[in-house]
């Protein structure tokens, strides 16, 4: 391997998010300042709910059972007809 092409590596690089919560990380930059973080994060804090305003998911669902009732159709048998 050649030497001397890799950055430098901190070990103890300090982030800050912009909601104020600080913690360390090892990264090739000494500080990092990121917009959201996993205390601020919706996904993380439960803060947001998934709301089905459209009504897609039932929507899906009765597609699926319809198509579920509803016979297939059978392929007829196609004969060649002889000359």
């Amino acid at each position: 391997m050649k030497k001397d092409i890799h950055p430098q590596y901190y070990p103890k690089a300090k982030v800050e998010c912009a909601c104020g919560n600080h913690f360390t990380v090892g990264a090739t930059s000494p500080e990092i300042k990121v917009d959201i973080c996993s205390n601020c994060h919706p996904f993380y804090t439960g803060a947001k709910d998934l709301i089905d305003t459209a009504g897609r998911v039932e929507k899906f669902k009765a597609r699926r059972a319809k198509a579920s009732a509803t016979p297939r159709k059978t392929k007829k048998v196609r004969v060649k007809k002889s000359k």
